[in-house]
């Protein structure tokens, strides 16, 4: 890994905007952010699982022209060909290779856990209060309370069983993290410029 590389690993609660904080921190420090969408479509078009990233030198520009496809598409689709535990090595891998060579922001994924022995990383939780995130989710999904509520549950349960069936840990223990931040009355815009701040300072980065 590159000495002045950092990762940022961003955990969040269903309906806290943790996504649109992550998206705003990697503009304002000019990082990618890599999240499951993402990086399961990268994975099935690179075939990943069935080889060794390393022995082709080519992998990095065609990893980076696949990332501007994805990340500039609205919907993604295509078709799972690999099992959930093939899925998750082929991430790691992917994502350790990543950090290798440039700086980012890791949204879930048990980011937090797979790079806790890395010097230059912050983890970080994203919480807020279940009315707020009820709400959020009712505007940016156009359900009503009950069904945004039910997705919620379902999500974070969804979450929760993955991190532990691979880590073996819960995210919700707080000292899995550097921050833990409840931003039910903070616009995400200050809570990424409050983060990249600290980022900022830690990393000594202009």
């Amino acid at each position: 890994m590159e000495e002045n590389n950092f990762i940022i690993t961003i955990n969040r609660e269903s309906g806290s905007g943790g996504r649109e904080i992550a998206q705003q921190l990697g503009d304002i420090l000019g990082v990618k952010v890599y999240d499951k969408m993402l990086l399961d479509a990268i994975i099935e078009q690179m075939n990943i699982p069935e080889e060794d990233l390393t022995k082709d030198k080519s992998w990095w520009d065609n990893f980076l022209s696949l990332y501007r496809k994805f990340s500039n598409a609205k919907d993604i689709d295509f078709k799972e060909k690999v099992t959930s535990k093939a899925i998750y090595q082929a991430q790691e891998k992917l994502l350790r290779e990543i950090c290798e060579r440039e700086s980012c922001i890791i949204l879930g994924r048990t980011g937090f856990h797979i790079f806790k022995d890395y010097p230059n990383n912050i983890k970080i939780f994203i919480v807020a209060d279940l009315e707020a995130r009820v709400k959020r989710v009712c505007q940016t999904m156009e359900v009503n309370p009950k069904e945004a509520r039910k997705f919620i549950e379902e999500v974070d349960a969804t979450r929760e069983e993955y991190t532990k069936r691979y880590t073996g840990v819960s995210r919700y223990d707080a000292r899995n993290y550097d921050f833990v931040l409840n931003v039910t009355n903070i616009p995400p815009h200050l809570v990424a410029v409050f983060l990249a701040q600290n980022i900022r300072l830690k990393f000594k980065k202009d």
